[in-house]
């Protein structure tokens, strides 16, 4: 299992990598669509290409990450419940759900994309749309992305096999997240507190006094 697990991290932190630098395209196309809008503004003119490649990069952090947030277990959950069974039975539902869902799925859009892809890169497609970009990346990056998708669900499953058989300490268990995000919010209110900004709710602890160092002086 030590092999396994070992593979786990790997994947793991190849795909964190690749979510973290994919993500860098929302700034960028943040600038992309800020320079467009002030070229057609300014100058009355626009480019389809410009157009396109702010959707190009949307797809690109969309399906790049997608495995990154299966590993940071941000994936969408109805926690209401999940957070009600034991944690034995939250187990036998992650292996079920990567088995009968996750697995399949994933299988049959990379069965599916392999060819919609191939297709379109052998012919080198193009945009229909005038002065637009070649097509055959943007159908590649959905290949990718379910291809990674598959290298974390792979992880996610030897790592669940791992929990189960006490090899592994369960990083995401039930009530982590939400003990460290109540705390969170707790700090965040002190602080608005502090400032006068809000008042404190109760239950909620006082913000620690200002360090001498850091108080202001009474003018």
């Amino acid at each position: 299992m030590s092999g396994l697990l070992g593979i786990s991290r790997g994947i793991d932190a190849f795909n964190e990598r690749v979510g973290r630098i994919a993500a860098w395209a929302i700034f960028v196309a943040i600038i992309v669509s800020a320079v467009n809008a002030i070229i057609r503004k300014v100058f009355g003119t626009s480019s389809n290409a410009w157009l396109e490649l702010q959707w190009y990069l949307f797809g690109a952090v969309f399906m790049l990450c997608a495995a990154w947030t299966l590993r940071a277990n941000e994936h969408i959950r109805i926690d209401i419940v999940s957070n009600r069974l034991s944690q034995a039975a939250r187990n036998r539902i992650e292996i079920m759900g990567h088995l009968l869902f996750l697995l399949p799925f994933v299988a049959v859009m990379v069965w599916l994309c392999w060819p919609f892809f191939w297709l379109s890169y052998r012919t080198n497609e193009y945009s229909s749309n005038a002065g637009g970009l070649v097509v055959w990346p943007a159908k590649g990056l959905i290949l990718l992305g379910f291809i990674l998708l598959f290298m974390q669900w792979a992880s996610e499953l030897i790592k669940r096999v791992a929990i189960m058989r006490g090899e592994l300490a369960d990083e995401h268990a039930a009530g982590g997240h939400q003990a460290a995000a109540e705390a969170e919010a707790e700090r965040l209110l002190a602080e608005l507190a502090a400032t006068g900004a809000v008042e404190v709710p109760p239950g909620v602890a006082a913000p620690p006094p200002p360090q001498s160092g850091t108080a202001k002086r009474s003018e």
